[in-house]
């Protein structure tokens, strides 16, 4: 009996190490499948989202208030709301510097550019600064007075707080839509719908039109909600295989890559056909005619189907009126340089909102006025923060019929420089809103 004793005492040790090992086991394997889902779960936007109000304004085309002043300026979108969610006329708030349509009724006003697209109808901007670059999920704009003007919020991949500039500028459209009227003046926290993007970004750009306001629209802050790492795109999502979108629609209608446009202003190597079939017969004036309806961009795209299509797309004439404005994020020396030999005689040029943050710099700005600024009449630079005192005196030495100039916001051209504007003796209209002449 005795030896019994100690073999089952051997058994019940054995045992026990068995079920320690497998308990053991078990809870290392609880333990990495615990880490697996909560690796997972930090990659979710819900438990990562950040929320920050904006930290800086760094850029605008206009403001109500004056340049010495806080009351209706946009730096009060910077920081934490001051008004909201009151409603009513605030001086803490940010103002544009006109609404409605009377500006453009009023005898004095300007004449607008053809081939301008409907897509396009923003008046005004403002470029704010976040502290930490996301992947945005969602952008909240208090609006304390009027609202309803916002019709374009954009992205940028330039992080405004690195020491290094990127050598490529990359703007992405988050929502856009046509101006609405909203009824009744009360505040309101505007929260659209925004596409994903695949850069993070601490530079917000709104894009607004006031035309159909009865009064000023005032916006008191913008908070930008964010993910740090990239959202997984929901499994409801169809897949679709990025090869079979077209990238010219894809580019033209969400983004505003530099190189796409280009590729269209570039000089394309066509095939000889025998035939132009039926516009063959068709006067020379009437498909110039039929051609002038269409805006840039597509213009280009013709210019690559065939050679008749092509001598009449890059035929001077179709640019004697040119607006760049409604592709400025897309706009760099490379574009003028493709536009030189076709806007020989150009005689309107809207340059406005381009070139800034080094797309266009002063030499390829004079290379392109060097060789189609002898006819110019009207010329539009808003904004345009590259403009310096050698790209007046370029301006006033290749420009002789000018007659008018609007320089407005353009922030960077020092006093000193304004007295090259002497020589233009055919002025008639000078514009010079935000800069610091004396």
């Amino acid at each position: 009996m005795s030896p019994v004793f100690p073999m089952l005492t051997v058994l019940s040790m054995f045992y026990y190490m068995c079920l320690r090992r497998r308990a053991r086991t078990a809870t290392r394997g609880e333990m990495n499948s615990r880490r697996a889902i909560e690796s997972n779960t930090r990659a979710l936007p819900i438990n990562v989202e950040i929320v920050q109000y904006a930290k800086e304004v760094l850029d605008f085309s206009s403001h109500y208030g004056s340049e010495n002043s806080m009351s209706y300026t946009m730096w009060n979108l910077a920081g934490i709301p001051n008004v909201y969610p009151s409603s009513g006329d605030f001086t803490q708030t940010a103002v544009f510097r006109t609404y409605g349509t009377w500006w453009d009724h009023c005898p004095s006003a300007r004449l607008p550019f053809k081939r301008t697209p409907t897509t396009f109808c923003s008046q005004d901007y403002v470029e704010l600064a976040f502290e930490e670059p996301v992947y945005p999920t969602a952008v909240h704009i208090l609006e304390t007075y009027h609202p309803g003007a916002v019709v374009r919020i954009l992205a940028c991949s330039a992080n405004p707080y690195s020491q290094n500039p990127p050598a490529e500028v990359r703007w992405e459209i988050l929502w856009s839509e046509a101006p609405t009227k909203v009824n009744g003046p009360q505040a309101r926290q505007f929260t659209p719908c925004i596409k994903q993007i695949n850069f993070p970004t601490n530079l917000i750009r709104l894009e607004v039109n006031s035309s159909l306001l009865d009064y000023y629209t005032e916006l008191d802050a913008v908070v930008l909600h964010g993910v740090k790492e990239k959202p997984v795109l929901s499994l409801k999502t169809s897949m679709i295989d990025m090869n079979d979108i077209d990238e010219d629609e894809d580019e033209e209608k969400y983004g505003c890559g530099m190189d796409t446009l280009n590729k269209q202003f570039s000089i394309v190597t066509l095939r000889e056909w025998p035939t132009n079939g039926y516009f063959d017969k068709l006067p020379y004036e009437l498909i110039q005619l039929i051609l002038s309806h269409l805006t840039v961009p597509d213009l280009c795209r013709l210019a690559q189907t065939c050679k008749l299509l092509y001598q009449h797309c890059c035929d001077p004439l179709q640019y004697i009126h040119l607006s760049l404005q409604p592709y400025w994020a897309r706009i760099n020396d490379t574009s003028l340089e493709y536009l030189q030999s076709r806007c020989t005689l150009i005689q309107w040029l809207n340059l406005s909102w381009t070139g800034n943050r080094g797309a266009i710099s002063v030499s390829g700005f004079s290379r392109f006025l060097k060789v189609c600024g002898s006819e110019l009449i009207r010329l539009e630079l808003s904004c345009g923060h590259f403009l310096n005192e050698t790209c007046l005196e370029v301006i006033t030495e290749m420009c002789p019929n000018l007659q008018e100039l609007n320089l407005s916001s353009c922030d960077k051209i020092p006093p000193q420089a304004f007295n090259h504007i002497a020589k233009l003796g055919s002025l008639k209209r000078l514009i010079l809103y935000r800069t610091k002449v004396e």
